[in-house]
This record gives C-alpha cells, sequence and structure tokens, in this order.
C-alpha cells in the first residue's frame, strides 16, 4: 500500500468518525454503538436511593451535562413513584485532552524524498539573508501546528427518593414534577430513525 492510498484510507477513517459526532449528545440512554455517544445510564443502590449519571461527547456542554443529569433524576423519581429526590451527592467530571498536529500541508512535499529535505536562503528585512531548513524551523510556514484541545463532561448524582411534600429549607431537595416542567422545553432528544 503506497503513503498515498495509506493517507486517504486514514482521512476516510477519521472523516467518517466524525460524522458520527457531529451533533452534541442528546437526551437518550447511553448503549454503546448509538450514532450519537454518551446518554444517562442509572445504578439502584437501596430501594429509594439511586446512582445516575449523564455522560456528553465532545460537542456537548457542561451546563447541559448538568441539566439532563437533572432532567433524569427527576424523570426516575416520577417513574418509581415518588415526589421528590434530594441530591444527597453530586460532582461533574471534565476530560480535557490536547492533540498537537503538524502542518498536514507542509509533509508530502518532502516525505516521499528519504532523509533529502529542501532547504534554501532567503532575505528578510530588518534581519538579513537566512537559510531555511526543515531541521532547524521556519519563520514563515514549517513550524506550523495545530493544537485543539477537546472537552467531554460526566455528572454524576446519588439520589434519595421521597413521597410528600419537599422540605422547603432544603436546597438539594428537588421536587421531581417541577424539575420536569421547568427543563423539558431544553431537552434535545435524538432525531427519529430515518425510514428505509
Amino acid at each position: 500500500m503506497t503513503k498515498r492510498t495509506a493517507a486517504f484510507a486514514v482521512s476516510m477513517a477519521l472523516a467518517a468518525g466524525l460524522a458520527a459526532c457531529t451533533t452534541a449528545t442528546p437526551y437518550q440512554p447511553n448503549i454503546p454503538g448509538q450514532a450519537t455517544s454518551g446518554g444517562y445510564s442509572e445504578i439502584r443502590v437501596e430501594p429509594d436511593r439511586w446512582r445516575v449519571s449523564f455522560q456528553g461527547n465532545t460537542l456537548t456542554s457542561r451546563e447541559t451535562v448538568e441539566a439532563y443529569l437533572l432532567f433524569r433524576s427527576a424523570e426516575l423519581t416520577v417513574q418509581q413513584g415518588y415526589d421528590w429526590f434530594e441530591m444527597v451527592d453530586r460532582h461533574t467530571n471534565a476530560d480535557a485532552r490536547s492533540y498537537v498536529e503538524p502542518d498536514p500541508l507542509y509533509h508530502p512535499w518532502y516525505g516521499g524524498y528519504g532523509f533529502w529535505r529542501p532547504s534554501w536562503r532567503f532575505h528578510g528585512r530588518g534581519f538579513g539573508w537566512r537559510t531555511w531548513d526543515p531541521f532547524w524551523g521556519d519563520p514563515f510556514w514549517a513550524d506550523r501546528y495545530d493544537v485543539r484541545t477537546i472537552e467531554k463532561f460526566e455528572a454524576a448524582a446519588e439520589i434519595k427518593m421521597h413521597k410528600g411534600a419537599k422540605p422547603a429549607d432544603d436546597p438539594r431537595a428537588f421536587d421531581a414534577h417541577a424539575v420536569i416542567e421547568n427543563l423539558r422545553p431544553r431537552i434535545q432528544y435524538p432525531a427519529p430513525p430515518k425510514p428505509r
């Protein structure tokens, strides 16, 4: 396989991977293999205590991840027959990764010539004659790098569900019906599957 064919195959695989992640994570269960990664999941710890989490992809903001966690907690509380829930423990994790890539337009110019590299001399105002060589750097284009930092957020909480009226003086207590009503307009559901 030639270098050009391998580069084309890699670029097509990357494009296909990026196409799958072109939208923020919608409000959906976190099931591997979905069109858009991430979603909510929960585990029952005790009859009235649950661990709930929401994981977003690289296009999902921290605010959205935390709102979806709160919405799922309220939805789960109502589904279990309770009226309000309290956040016993809650935290949000950020996974940030930085990628440094050399300029992709430069390398094909000398990549197929083994150890030979181009070099030349040039004159610039204020600094006179200089020599350009890819091993020693360059003031105009050999040292270009693309630096990208990508963040993904995951919010998790342990909730305890209760029946009856929510206590007015507890800042960790949430009325499940009120949370659902107030957050529902902000919830983005997955697009329905296209008919075949």
